[in-house]
């Protein structure tokens, strides 16, 4: 093949690249927007069942700028590799705050990311717990969106640090670990903790 040939496969080749590529770029556009929606209707389906009494989850200034300078001082209260990602008001149908649905996240699951949705009621008590990811092993840390174990948190007080037990739970602040999968329950416990660490000590009541 010649000079002139090379060049020509050359140009339809990068011709052809310089397509796709945009024909790729132009179908991650059309779908982007889809894929968020959709997300954000699974978290606010979360939302609900975990703080069912709130009619509205709010996002504010204060909440946001809470979050943002709380990341050293929890990350510092020794409750693993954790974070608080959002915070909302959560209000009645009259705008009434009844209490807060925090987001948070442990990096020490066993399949990766743990982030949970919790609510806490303004009298310090938790309301529900629920999982925007999860990614644990099947019939052991997937368990954690069981009822069997999600059960045992509503109604419990966030007045003290929460701890895993194998053993049966006999305190209020003791969580019941998954058999056979104690690190995806400790790193709920983890996310969880840092939850209430913020409401309880980051935000301005």
């Amino acid at each position: 093949m010649n000079m002139k040939g090379i060049v020509k496969d050359a140009m339809m080749l990068f011709l052809i690249t310089l397509i796709a590529g945009a024909l790729l770029g132009a179908v991650h556009e059309v779908t982007l927007e889809p894929i968020a929606k959709a997300q954000q209707e699974a978290a606010n389906a979360t939302y609900r069942e975990v703080f069912p009494e709130a009619t509205n989850f709010v996002t504010t200034d204060a909440l946001t700028a809470a979050v943002a300078d709380s990341a050293d001082e929890i990350a510092a209260q020794g409750f693993g590799s954790v974070s608080v990602d959002s915070a909302m008001e959560a209000q009645d149908e009259s705008g009434n705050v009844i209490g807060y649905m925090i987001t948070a996240t442990s990096a020490e699951g066993y399949g990766g990311d743990v982030q949970i949705s919790v609510g806490i009621d303004a009298d310090g008590k938790l309301t529900g717990l629920g999982f925007l990811t999860l990614s644990e092993t099947p019939g052991l840390g997937m368990r954690a969106q069981e009822p069997e174990f999600k059960d045992q948190f509503p109604g419990k007080s966030t007045a003290e640090t929460f701890e895993v037990t194998k053993t049966g739970a006999t305190a209020d602040n003791q969580v019941q670990a998954i058999s056979g999968a104690t690190i995806t329950s400790s790193a709920v416990t983890g996310a969880l903790n840092a939850a209430a660490y913020f409401v309880n000590n980051c935000i301005a009541q």
